[in-house]
């Protein structure tokens, strides 16, 4: 009897391995996936056959902790949410208007990086859903706070600094749609001209 696969046989197909996860453990492990894919394929491409493969577990099961797609795409873009946040936190040692500056950086960098997830994100396309926009809205927000609080802003100012945020964002988004070479700026000079236009906004007095 032969101990081996004979020659020209075909060998036996690997299976995911299953592996007991706690309820929590198991949701985090399913976004997980789902946002390395979502990243590059479009919300209403993407197999939860796949996902479901990717972690070992049926189809029937991963709906058990996610009941549609939708639920578990919105877990998955509120994950992306968080990590934008953490991916653009600036360094809170450096000076007020340095750590402004490379927040402005760090979000140009991650749009451009990013930009056609960046651009469902904004616009929540793929899924008709409110709270996609929420989720952006929690990056806005926790992007003003940052600016707020290295600034020493008044609160009456909270509101432009928001706005210069979504300002900033359209910026990013067209400059990463030019290709590298063409581009009319650099990041260094994008950055230059967003900050200054912060500081142009704050300094109107009505």
């Amino acid at each position: 009897m032969l101990n081996s696969v004979s020659e020209g046989s075909a060998a036996p197909a690997t299976r995911p391995v299953r592996r007991r996860l706690s309820a929590l453990d198991r949701r985090r492990q399913l976004v997980g996936i789902g946002l390395a894919k979502i990243v590059e394929t479009p919300i209403q491409d993407l197999s939860m056959d796949d996902v479901a493969g990717e972690a070992g577990i049926s189809r029937g099961l991963l709906f058990h902790y996610f009941p549609t797609k939708t639920d578990f795409y919105l877990a998955c873009i509120s994950a992306a949410g968080r990590r934008i946040l953490r991916n653009t936190a600036p360094d809170e040692a450096l000076a007020g208007p340095e750590q402004v500056e490379q927040a402005t950086r760090l979000m140009i960098e991650q749009i451009e990086r990013r930009r056609d997830f960046y651009l469902a994100l904004v616009h929540g396309h793929g899924v008709a859903d409110p709270r996609v926009s929420e989720v952006m809205d929690s990056v806005r927000e926790g992007s003003t706070d940052r600016v707020v609080k290295a600034l020493g802003i008044e609160e009456r100012q909270r509101a432009v600094v928001r706005a210069w945020w979504a300002y900033t964002e359209d910026r990013a988004l067209t400059w990463s749609a030019v290709p590298t070479g063409e581009r009319p700026v650099s990041l260094s000079q994008l950055v230059a001209e967003c900050v200054a236009a912060l500081h142009a906004l704050l300094s109107i007095r009505v």
